[in-house]
């Protein structure tokens, strides 16, 4: 029998990265789609909580697939206890769009319906692809102008492994980062520190009321074995996330001020 899948993203359920993920997954798992109704990129992993779920369900591309009025981690338990769909493995993605270093993954909604996957006792995937141009991610993600063929490779090379040899003990998540031009192989990586240099903008309204933009450039580069340097020189990076976010490291010192 083939593995399940339970594939999901951020972008909506509409979006070209999820069928090219559906395309890659689909000859070698049963493939379930259940995604945001709409676009939910940068939601993290929030869940809703103060108001009710509306779950359809669509015919896309000639597939059946669920459309859920919420957020990803929505999507994940809507297709674990709702639809009882009781996968192998949940993938999330593909993001248009890179999910690098801290910064990305505690905002990423890709990541973190990973996360939320990996919480319920379901072991996860997140793709994501790097765009050359930052404007990309801001555009209408059904019309996405990015060629999949190699990330449909990446994606079903990825999970065909992961199938094979079985998902590490000690990751919760695995968080994969395509580069928009593959040039080299596998590089397992850690996290880097930060992605883009944050700043706001101040701008006026008709009536002379401010408002704010959060903005800045990506970083050039981050040191060597970290996710952003690999995806910078053509790598693809492959991060081990785990949900426990204790920082052991930090106990002695805090046992010292609170014995």
């Amino acid at each position: 029998m083939k593995p399940k899948i339970l594939l999901t993203n951020d972008d909506g359920v509409t979006s070209a990265g999820l069928w090219a993920a559906y395309e890659a997954l689909s000859a070698i798992a049963d493939v379930t789609v259940v995604a945001p109704a709409t676009q939910q990129s940068a939601v993290g992993r929030s869940i809703s909580i103060f108001e009710p779920i509306r779950t359809y369900e669509i015919t896309l591309n000639g597939v059946p697939a669920y459309s859920v009025g919420g957020k990803p981690t929505d999507a994940v338990i809507i297709g674990l206890y709702s639809l009882n769909l009781k996968p192998d493995l949940v993938v999330s993605g593909v993001n248009i769009g890179e999910n690098l270093s801290y910064e990305s993954i505690m905002t990423s909604g890709t990541v973190g319906a990973a996360l939320e996957a990996s919480n319920q006792g379901v072991r996860s995937i997140a793709f994501s692809l790097q765009v050359e141009d930052q404007g990309d991610k801001f555009d209408d993600p059904s019309r996405a102008t990015q060629k999949f063929e190699e990330t449909r490779r990446i994606v079903r090379d990825v999970c065909e492994r992961i199938f094979e040899h079985g998902f590490p003990e000690d990751a919760d998540v695995i968080n994969v980062n395509i580069p928009s031009r593959v040039t080299g192989g596998y590089e397992v990586t850690r996290l880097g520190e930060k992605l883009f240099h944050t700043g706001v903008e101040k701008r006026l309204d008709p009536r002379g009321r401010p408002y704010y933009w959060i903005d800045g450039p990506l970083y050039a580069d981050a040191e060597e074995g970290t996710d952003v340097h690999a995806v910078r020189k053509g790598n693809v990076s492959i991060t081990p996330i785990t949900l426990d976010c204790t920082a052991f490291r930090a106990a002695a010192r805090l046992n010292d001020i609170f014995p």
